[in-house]
């Protein structure tokens, strides 16, 4: 096993040397799920790195005659092993793989410093008795080679929070078994962005894929600010069945200094699609995937990326399964298909905005 998996390279092997969240990123690659683009470092890194720091002697002497039932030395240990991993020297060869796997995303997605998340996959979480989602950390729109590895060092230092700490005392877990992979997977930065279902909304129509779009992250359609265009595309032909383009006065977009604003849009741009033809089938034919894949229904957000070429840039953000007509119950509130469908995904793309790293 490699230092880097790139997520197209996953196979269904590799689950225990990337954890679940790089895992299932690769599983949905490999169905031509189009994900943002990245990589894992592996658990063998981790170990590698754990090896070389001689970290497990550290961690035995700093973890001997932990009091769980004493938060003050709880506190007090964890703080110092983190404080340790987060300042320990990187193995020479798997801090080579890993800059060398970001300059090369960089290189792949036509950005300098390509802006990424730094997202923790550790093994403990795919235990089945074990209660670890969102414990570990995530680092977002980080910029630069040093400042991921950086990154990746503070992922693996939050293998030992207090509360993870506690728990696998509890659950009779040894510290030493306990691994990290860690994913770097880059943001997205929308020219559009909406929703797409593999139905029609407002009669459960099958036949057809629907789809809602607007300029930049879409805060002015959750807001009440704008209406998102809408598109109806059948989906054996893939036809454009029904379009309706609305006025989109203002659109959010992200600044140089990773904050979004508010901005007219021009009145030409107003009145024009928020997508093309093209990438109205390719937002289509993507749900169709998902929905072959995943075997039912999808409710899909997705997004334009502006740092990607035409042809490759309608990425997949999130695939969950549409819940109104799949479950036959029609309401009223099913032909309303802009506010609180859009409203998912602006928090699926701008939350990590506005959020402390952890």
């Amino acid at each position: 096993m490699s230092n880097v998996m790139w997520f197209e390279s996953y196979w269904e092997g590799m689950k225990p040397e990337v954890g679940g969240k790089a895992a299932s990123l690769g599983e949905m690659t490999g169905a031509g799920l189009p994900v943002p683009p990245g990589f894992a470092l592996t658990t063998e890194a981790f170990r590698t790195c754990r090896d070389a720091a001689q970290l497990d002697s550290s961690l035995a002497r700093m973890l001997y005659g932990l009091d769980v039932n004493d938060m003050a030395m709880v506190s007090d240990r964890c703080s110092s092993i983190r404080d340790v991993i987060r300042t320990m020297e990187m193995d020479p060869e798997v801090e080579k793989s890993l800059r060398h796997a970001y300059a090369e995303l960089s290189r792949r997605c036509g950005v300098e410093d390509v802006p990424v998340a730094v997202r923790s996959s550790a093994t403990s979480e795919d235990s089945p008795d074990a209660s670890f989602a969102g414990e570990h950390d995530t680092y977002l729109w980080i910029r630069g080679a040093d400042n991921v590895v950086d990154a990746v060092r503070r992922c693996w230092a939050s293998l030992f929070t207090d509360r993870a700490t506690c728990y696998r005392v509890e659950m009779g877990y040894d510290h030493r078994t306990v691994e990290m992979s860690v994913v770097v997977q880059k943001m997205v930065r929308p020219v559009s962005a909406g929703v797409a279902f593999t139905l029609n909304p407002a009669d459960g129509d099958r036949s057809t894929v629907a789809i809602d779009s607007a300029w930049g992250f879409g805060e002015g359609v959750v807001s009440g600010e704008i209406t998102p265009d809408n598109y109806l595309v059948d989906k054996v032909l893939y036809e454009i069945s029904r379009r309706s383009v609305s006025n989109k006065e203002h659109e959010y977009v992200l600044t140089d200094h990773d904050t979004v604003e508010k901005v007219e849009v021009d009145e030409d741009r107003a009145i024009a699609p928020s997508l093309t033809d093209d990438q109205i089938k390719a937002i289509a034919r993507l749900a169709r995937t998902a929905e072959r894949h995943y075997g039912t229904p999808q409710d899909i957000e997705w997004a334009v990326d502006a740092d990607l070429p035409d042809g490759h840039n309608v990425i997949l953000l999130q695939a969950r399964p549409e819940t109104v007509w799949s479950k036959k119950v029609p309401t009223a509130a099913s032909a309303a298909t802009g506010g609180d469908f859009m409203s998912s995904i602006v928090s699926t793309l701008m939350s990590p905005l506005h959020s402390k790293k952890s």
